[in-house]
């Protein structure tokens, strides 16, 4: 097999694949956080990080207004091409999610896959919360996925899925390559087992993630003063069974409120 060491955010018909398999549970969780935590209808969603754009798109087929940005231009151009295909005018722009302005403020924003993790800096982090205050009207959620680090058990170590499409079958792995916590990198070995019938190709990445324990995330939402947590879940997505967060916890989604403005 052919393998080729390149960046899996530079080929997101792949990427849209092996991550599209959560994309129904995740459109109904998060239209169900709507009926659950949002006083009002929610007309308007964005997505920062939205990569090829799966998630606004099912959004979109339902009627709902949708934004979305990315920083890989692949990626917003996948996502753009989908929607212009079926002759809809919603647009992903590129930009970096720490640090970026909206137009219009929407109702509901959404990041459900640890995307949060590729911000580098407790900067970084912060302004992203300040940039998703500014984007997310006032009562507003923002659904944020992120893989924790557990302080009371062992860490996971990897896992592998599978996914196809007509002809297209794309097997993933993805496993830990080192932790360092003083610094708060955690690198990820992942690949993309590619089998067509014109033949098989692997790709293969590291990324590079900052690491969350429950403490250092609960400081991260409380400093910024912008947003509250009232809930908790894990990537179950399952409305009817929040979780307590812990120091066991490793896949948390929490549902922020925005704060009202003052």
């Amino acid at each position: 097999m052919q393998e080729v060491n390149e960046s899996i955010y530079d080929h997101p018909k792949y990427y849209d694949l092996v991550f599209g398999t959560d994309c129904a549970a995740e459109t109904k969780f998060i239209l169900g956080c709507v009926g659950q935590y949002l006083d009002r209808p929610a007309k308007r969603f964005f997505e920062p990080a939205c990569g090829t754009g799966r998630l606004l798109y099912s959004l979109a087929r339902r009627g709902h207004v949708v934004d979305g940005l990315d920083l890989n231009p692949k990626a917003v151009a996948f996502c753009n091409a989908r929607f212009e295909r079926h002759e809809m005018p919603y647009r992903a722009f590129v930009a970096d999610m720490s640090d970026f302005r909206m137009k219009r403020k929407s109702d509901v924003a959404f990041n459900t896959i640890n995307s949060f993790r590729h911000l580098p800096t407790e900067a970084a982090a912060r302004g992203h919360l300040e940039c998703m205050a500014d984007a997310v009207r006032s009562g507003g959620l923002y659904l944020l996925g992120v893989h924790l680090t557990p302080t009371d058990a062992m860490p996971s170590d990897g896992e592998s899925w599978s996914a196809r499409r007509g002809h297209l079958t794309v097997n993933t792995h993805m496993w830990t390559n080192s932790r360092d916590p003083k610094k708060r990198v955690e690198k990820y070995g992942i690949r993309f087992d590619i089998h067509r019938p014109s033949g098989s190709v692997r790709i293969v990445d590291e990324l590079v993630l900052r690491s969350y324990t429950m403490r250092q995330m609960d400081a991260l939402i409380r400093h910024s003063g912008l947003w509250e947590s009232i809930a908790t879940y894990d990537f179950g997505y399952d409305l009817n069974d929040p979780i307590t967060v812990d120091g066991t916890s490793e896949d948390v989604v929490y549902v922020l409120r925005r704060r009202p403005n003052r």
